[in-house]
């Protein structure tokens, strides 16, 4: 069902392209009038859909399963618009078929345009929906119950994915205390197709330790034949993007390429001169709401416009950390005893309130929409901080640090990142650490342009700002 919508929306947004290009072609002052070209169109209307929705359906562009997560769909639109290009310019250059050059041109700038708006669309209502209690499917997992319980952890966060876990089946070897699992434990592996058949579960999801040999999944897989459950396995890793791995069959073995972490890719000079590049830009194209938001703060109260803080950069090293003032001048001597007030936010190593008292009337306007934030750009033209890195961290929240944490600073801070466009303060320390170590792990050129296109969403939406 969710196929043939895409497909009807891909048919709708070519037929739309093709529109806007005759349209922009008929009006193109600089060439002459072609009178004949909207019969052309018409005639070679079938050609095209045809060409372009097979070359889509062959690139992976309607696979329903990608439709959730990740850049891999949209990668596909592309690829399939670019084999579009070459079997339409060949099938009406073999046919020796008159067809405007320029509306050929602009047909194939317009059409992958909405056929990614197609694909952004129709993500967002099945995610919508999925998180509303609709489209989603009953889960069966089977694992010991360390892996049941990362399973188990990272599907109840990730309402989108439409996952419902109804239960555990443990190895016979296998503790199986509930509490350790996270869900109720129906029973151990020797009554698997029974409970499946009990359950009627929509997938079958195998974790690390749900089997003792390779040989002994597969007759498992035998069985699950005939109850029409999907499988899905799970390897032992995680917060791991798609771009760092590729599945290799050989020999029978389903082999898990995956490069290693990202952290020194992410140094790299073309970063640091995007950086360079985008805070001087936008520095200059700011200046004037600068002025202002200056002027608002120290009209306020008569107080200092600039707030300054040492805050931890890469590899440890301070720095002098940059924001409007958004709050009372003696702020800083009245954190000790506001502190402990916000303990109950489940938070031990951020302090954070959405109530502080000491945030002014000018402050709270500027924290909404994160005006405060603007002379940080002067920090990354200076090499201190990054446009999109891991949040800024005070030197007491770094010696709280365990282990894992410290490699937040494997890389410059940025103004923005993955906790600035997953809820800001409203996350645990636990959930803003688990994306920052994402975000270094993973980094890529792409996942920072995406990250600074949510930020504009996010700050508008202001979620999470105080």
């Amino acid at each position: 069902m969710l196929v043939s919508a895409i497909v009807a929306a891909d048919l709708l947004a070519l037929a739309l392209a093709c529109v806007v290009a005759l349209v922009i072609r008929q009006n193109l002052a600089f060439l002459d009038s072609a009178p004949n070209l909207p019969e052309s169109v018409l005639r070679s209307a079938a050609v095209i859909a045809l060409a372009w929705m097979f070359a889509l359906r062959f690139s992976g562009a309607t696979n329903p399963r990608l439709v959730s997560a990740g850049p891999e769909i949209y990668r596909n639109v592309l690829m399939g618009s670019l084999g579009a290009v070459g079997i339409i310019g060949a099938v009406l250059f073999l046919t020796d078929y008159p067809l405007s050059r320029p509306f050929f041109v602009t047909l194939f700038l317009a059409g992958p345009l909405f056929l990614l708006l197609v694909r952004v669309i129709t993500r967002r209502c099945v995610n919508l929906a999925r998180t509303r209690g609709h489209l989603r499917s009953q889960v069966l997992v089977v694992g010991s119950t360390g892996h049941v319980r990362g399973i188990v952890r990272t599907l109840t966060r990730e309402v989108w994915l439409g996952y419902d876990v109804v239960g555990a089946i443990a190895p016979i070897s296998d503790e199986r205390r509930e509490e350790d699992a996270g869900v109720p434990i129906l029973g151990d592996e020797s009554q698997l197709l029974d409970l499946v058949r009990a359950e009627s579960p929509d997938i079958v999801l195998f974790t690390a330790g749900s089997s003792a040999s390779a040989e002994e999944f597969r007759r498992v897989a035998w069985e699950l034949e005939g109850l029409e459950v999907g499988v899905i396995v799970v390897p032992a890793v995680s917060e791991i993007s798609g771009d760092r791995i590729r599945m290799r069959p050989v020999a029978g073995l389903p082999l898990v390429h995956m490069d290693l972490p990202r952290s020194r890719k992410a140094l790299k000079k073309g970063k640091r001169l995007f950086d360079i590049a985008a805070s001087a830009l936008l520095l200059l194209m700011l200046s004037p709401i600068l002025a202002v938001v200056a002027l608002c703060v120290h009209l306020g109260d008569g107080g200092g416009v600039v707030f300054r803080q040492q805050r931890v950069g890469r590899t440890g090293q301070p720095f002098e950390f940059l924001k409007f003032r958004s709050m009372v001048m003696d702020a800083e001597a009245r954190r000790a005893e506001l502190e402990q007030l916000a303990r109950d936010r489940g938070n031990d190593v951020l302090f954070k309130m959405s109530d502080d008292p000491r945030i002014t009337r000018v402050g709270k306007f500027l924290r909404r929409y994160s005006l405060d934030e603007l002379p940080q750009l002067w920090n990354v033209l200076r090499g201190d901080m990054s446009l999109v890195g891991p949040r800024p961290a005070l030197p007491q929240e770094v010696s709280g640090y365990d282990g894992d944490a410290h490699r937040r600073l494997a890389v410059r801070p940025g103004i923005t990142g993955l906790w600035q466009v997953s809820g800001r303060s409203d996350l645990s320390w636990d959930d803003t650490v688990r994306l920052d170590l994402f975000y270094v792990d993973n980094w890529s050129f792409m996942q920072d342009l995406l990250i600074l296109v949510r930020t504009a969403r996010a700050v508008l939406a202001s979620r999470g700002a105080y």
